[in-house]
């Protein structure tokens, strides 16, 4: 005891423990938690000394107060709010390899009413040493208080503790002059988060976003119609005309979207222990007649995830740079997106079917401002019903759905979201009857398991279309959203796909970035796997484009992945891009085919690069500024109606449409009128009945 009173009496010793821990803990997680790309020794030697400025001028603060006690109360929560900030990145990373900005802490509790255990899953039993300090220094103050010792120490002289604050900022300024040395322009650069982390820490980066989110807003408040017209110049530019041997060949066909939730390209025609995966999806993938399949099509998705893949799907427009577009804006924000369109120039009504509840990514409030008419939510279907992860499982989703799918109005343009294909891939013993992978990664392990019960989910859904006559006149949107596997698991895949775990890179991680596309059309003849490279910004244009509707007056970054016109150039949320030659990740080019690093200069392709990069950056800074300006208020196109979201009510849609139905009469087109208002329910078949 004696020995920990002298100890408290010298504040320069607290400082320097409470320092080196949090120091310590912080390079942990660089190197355990993150992956930040770090190479060389310079970049090594500024990782090592970016978190000494700011966490020194935040632990700094107790020097200036007289009394020990309230002094450690200071430090304590200085300690306490730095390990927050460490932390939250920590997990928010595990889960979507990217760090945690200011619009996604001001949009969390849009999403974490959905969430459902999946932050303890994400936790690993290192993360005890982030938190030992914060405990150890907590007990010892309540000890000092509750016991009442007293300690006399001798207060630190303010000039002492202004140089402490002095010498960090000075600190700091010799980190970022390095910095900018060894990359230029780096305070640009905020479209790449673990640059400003690498460089500068967690704590500037989170500041340099916060001033960044403040600037957005006040730029939003300020916007005026004249400027809109540097993304029309875009847009228009950007056009591609559809093939005229497939423009309209669904036409007036029901539109039903099938978003994969996590599904990636490589689970398609994948086997484990001799067993198909999705032997369904692999079924509609190789039919060379019927659909249009595309194998070099990927993700991009940013922070927003799901949300980001809706609203590139709706609307052919980023996502946001940071946050989710959905969350942040999509309550505000003027949308030119597929229901309204779909409803306005063809006559189709709109639903979506989720098995989670309305407000998960502000779903409840964006869906009226892309004009869909019917959101049935959790709150439509049975109590009853097996939940696990986050919502009820694709089969009870998909088989209740169809109470209130035979009631739309036809043609319907109807998306369902499934859920059961999600981190941390929760399963069990009576609903998951596929092996696991032995990769001893729980979540890679799992992964196939809730995909293949995603894939007899399917199966069963389509069993009753057909019976019910809802599959001959419809075409099938099928694509996964996102990645399942993250970056930091992927290496654990790499033995399953005939890879080296240890060679694996960038480029890898850049490979596993496909997710399946198809569009499945009964009757069709003219299908096959397409090879052409695309992504999600691309999926608006190619869809309105076979079911007859030309998108050329219409503000879309995507262009027709069937047009002779469409451009190859895939760009990432990060600024990143892939193309049939050229991958560039993180300033290194790749051969896409071998992964072959390229001297891009010495191969005589730098202006090439160069030009495609600027390209992309103009691409995704002129979606934001759409987005974050909300720039659409000031453009309607021909014909198009500005969407009032007052017009939509998400409570009892049955009742209202039923209402329809009457109203309409012999008029009505819904699968109920046509059945003689007779129900489809006893058309859909159990576990034991599916076709084979």
């Amino acid at each position: 005891m004696n020995r920990i009173k002298q100890g408290l009496k010298n504040r320069w010793n607290i400082l320097l423990i409470a320092g080196i821990y949090f120091w310590a803990k912080t390079i942990l997680a660089y190197y355990i938690d993150f992956s930040l790309g770090v190479e060389g020794w310079i970049q090594t030697a500024i990782l090592w000394i970016n978190p000494i400025a700011t966490m020194l001028l935040l632990f700094s603060s107790f020097l200036y107060i007289k009394k020990l006690k309230p002094a450690l109360i200071v430090l304590w929560l200085a300690d306490l709010l730095n390990t927050l900030v460490l932390y939250i990145n920590i997990i928010y990373y595990r889960e979507f390899t990217d760090f945690v900005t200011i619009k996604s802490i001001l949009g969390f509790s849009k999403v974490s009413e959905g969430i459902s255990g999946s932050s303890l899953a994400l936790m690993r039993i290192h993360d005890i040493f982030y938190w030992l300090d914060i405990f150890l220094l907590l007990a010892g103050i309540i000890y000092l208080f509750v016991k009442k010792v007293d300690i006399t120490s001798k207060p630190v002289k303010k000039t002492a503790a202004v140089a402490v604050s002095i010498f960090s900022v000075l600190f700091f300024t010799v980190n970022l002059s390095v910095s900018e040395a060894n990359r230029p322009q780096l305070l640009q650069r905020t479209f790449d988060r673990n640059y400003l982390v690498k460089y500068l820490g967690l704590d500037t980066f989170t500041a340099v976003d916060g001033f960044n989110t403040a600037k957005a807003n006040e730029v939003r408040a300020n916007a005026s119609s004249g400027d809109i017209n540097d993304v029309l110049n875009y847009t228009k530019s950007h056009y591609a005309a559809p093939d005229e041997s497939k423009f309209g060949i669904a036409k007036n066909r029901n539109i039903i979207v099938l978003h994969l939730e996590s599904f990636q390209q490589f689970l398609i025609n994948m086997k484990v222990d001799g067993q198909e995966v999705t032997p369904f999806l692999n079924s509609l993938y190789n039919d060379d007649q019927q659909t249009l399949s595309f194998d070099n099509f990927f993700n991009q998705v940013g922070q927003g995830k799901t949300s980001d893949a809706e609203n590139m799907l709706e609307t052919s427009t980023y996502g946001l740079p940071q946050g989710s577009l959905f969350t942040q804006l999509g309550s505000d924000n003027t949308f030119q997106a597929a229901p309204a369109i779909l409803n306005q120039t063809e006559g189709y009504s709109s639903a979506v079917f989720h098995g989670n509840v309305g407000s998960f990514w502000n779903r409840e409030d964006v869906y009226k401002n892309l004009g869909y008419q019917n959101f049935f939510d959790k709150s439509y279907f049975s109590s009853d019903d097996e939940t696990l992860g986050y919502g009820i499982l694709d089969k009870d989703l998909l088989r209740e759905s169809v109470s209130h799918l035979e009631h739309l109005q036809q043609p319907f343009y109807t998306k369902f979201l499934t859920v059961t294909n999600h981190t941390p891939y929760l399963t069990d013993n009576s609903n998951f009857d596929f092996p696991s992978l032995n990769t001893g990664d729980e979540v890679v392990d799992n992964y196939v398991r809730t995909a293949h019960y995603l894939d007899q989910s399917l199966e069963q859904f389509f069993t009753y279309l057909k019976a019910s006559g809802i599959y001959q006149k419809s075409i099938f949107m099928i694509y996964g959203d996102h990645y399942g596997i993250s970056d930091t698991n992927n290496p654990d895949l790499a033995e399953t796909l005939g890879k080296d775990k240890a060679s694996w890179d960038s480029y890898d991680n850049a490979m596993l970035q496909r997710v399946p596309l198809m569009f499945h059309i009964p009757g069709y003849t003219g299908g096959g796997v397409q090879h052409q490279y695309g992504g999600e910004i691309d999926v608006l244009p190619t869809l309105l484009h076979l079911v007859g509707v030309d998108t050329k007056n219409y503000v879309q970054f995507g262009s027709d992945l069937l047009s002779e016109n469409h451009d190859q150039v895939v760009a990432f949320r990060n600024g990143d891009f892939v193309t049939p030659q050229y991958t560039e990740l993180g300033g290194k080019t790749y051969d896409t085919n071998t992964g072959e690093l390229i001297d891009s200069q010495a191969a005589g392709i730098e202006t090439e690069i160069q030009n495609e990069q600027q390209n992309v950056k103009k691409e995704l800074e002129l979606s934001d500024k759409l987005n974050e300006e909300n720039l659409l208020r000031f453009y309607t196109p021909e014909g198009f109606t500005a969407v009032d979201p007052k017009s939509y009510n998400y409570k009892n849609l049955d009742q209202q449409n039923e209402d329809k139905e009457k109203q309409l009469g012999a008029k009505s087109t819904s699968i109920f009128s046509e059945n003689n208002d007779q129900t489809t329910i006893n058309l859909y078949p159990t576990d034991n009945s599916t076709e084979e």
